[in-house]
């Protein structure tokens, strides 16, 4: 098992630089200026000259994309307005249109998406999967019926839409706002609940299905039927037996599921106006400020390739069936 999981990590390594390689040419090496792109219209002489020094974009191509995964692991200096600017490692780049070091941007944000991302999968797990077993346990009834249709209902429902909705009319919720959790953790919650609860709902009506499907296969198995005959309570034999083998379906759609949107969350901030990754990278792009991009890129790839391999070894965990090899 360690053997398999130094061959994947080894693995998303190499995805990720790849990725990081073939972002960099796309936005610096592309037919274009880039430092006339992220200096603008009003760029004088001086400061076009200044951010295609920082950014070695006078050197070649090789040494520019060398000098940024230098930058990953050691500092970087950049010059703006005649002062020098450290930029500690992990160093992402700086940028100009913002007057700070990428990272710095990137670290202010993630927190914000990471909270509404996790708190409305903590919603959407709990009511998506409860829902699913009670639907699964009742199959064919009219409350099956209904959970179903409920489901089918909301995914028919474009997810903008609803959140619009509930930004526009629900004034029974708190305000939305980002405030720290260590400051006030009070306040951090009711801030986010009004996201929480538009990503959590929305998303519970797939994972009813998905978990409804995988309970009802789950529920047909042999070894459930022994387990019923053995005189074990029919909860146990649904929640301890049944449930951890068609939870395992159910991880592998989660945790794609929670990369996705903790690297495209920018429906939820730009409606509740959160200030997270999402609108950091809309931002960047309504700028042209391509370190900014380049940064949210390589955030994004780490994020899918880091939740893949975490499936992979939480598999062992929820079903004692895989091995890793």
């Amino acid at each position: 098992m360690l053997f398999y999981i130094l061959r994947r990590i080894a693995s998303a390594i190499s995805v990720v630089v790849v990725t990081l390689v073939a972002s960099f040419g796309l936005f610096f090496v592309a037919p274009t200026d880039p430092a006339g792109v992220i200096c603008g219209q009003r760029c004088t002489p001086e400061r076009y000259n200044e951010i295609s020094k920082s950014l070695n974009l006078d050197q070649p191509v090789v040494d520019q994309v060398t000098d940024y995964l230098k930058g990953l692991v050691t500092e970087r200096t950049f010059t703006s307005g005649g002062l020098s600017i450290k930029c500690p490692a992990p160093c992402l780049g700086y940028s100009y249109t913002l007057g700070q070091p990428v990272t710095k941007l990137i670290g202010q944000a993630l927190p914000v998406t990471i909270s509404i991302v996790l708190g409305g999968a903590v919603v959407y797990l709990i009511v998506g999967i409860l829902a699913g077993i009670i639907a699964a346990r009742r199959r064919g009834t009219t409350m099956d019926r209904f959970m179903v249709g409920s489901a089918l209902g909301i995914n028919a429902v474009p997810y903008f839409v609803v959140a619009l909705l509930v930004s526009l009319y629900a004034t029974f919720l708190p305000r939305s706002g980002y405030h720290p959790f260590l400051e006030n953790p009070a306040t951090w919650a009711t801030g986010l609940l009004a996201a929480w609860l538009t990503l959590g709902l929305t998303n519970a009506a797939s994972y009813t299905r998905y978990a409804r499907a995988s309970m009802i296969e789950t529920l047909g198995e042999d070894y459930i039927r022994t387990a019923r005959s053995k005189g074990i309570s029919e909860r146990r034999v649904v929640y301890r037996h049944g449930l951890r083998a068609a939870i395992t379906p159910v991880a592998t759609i989660f945790g794609l599921d929670l990369a996705f949107q903790l690297t495209g969350a920018i429906f939820t901030e730009a409606l509740f106006g959160l200030p997270g990754l999402g609108m950091l990278t809309l931002r960047a792009f309504n700028q042209y400020d391509l370190p900014v991009l380049m940064g949210g890129v390589l955030i994004g790839s780490v994020v899918l390739v880091a939740m893949n391999l975490v499936i992979d070894v939480l598999y062992t965990i929820l079903d004692p069936r895989v091995r890793l090899g």
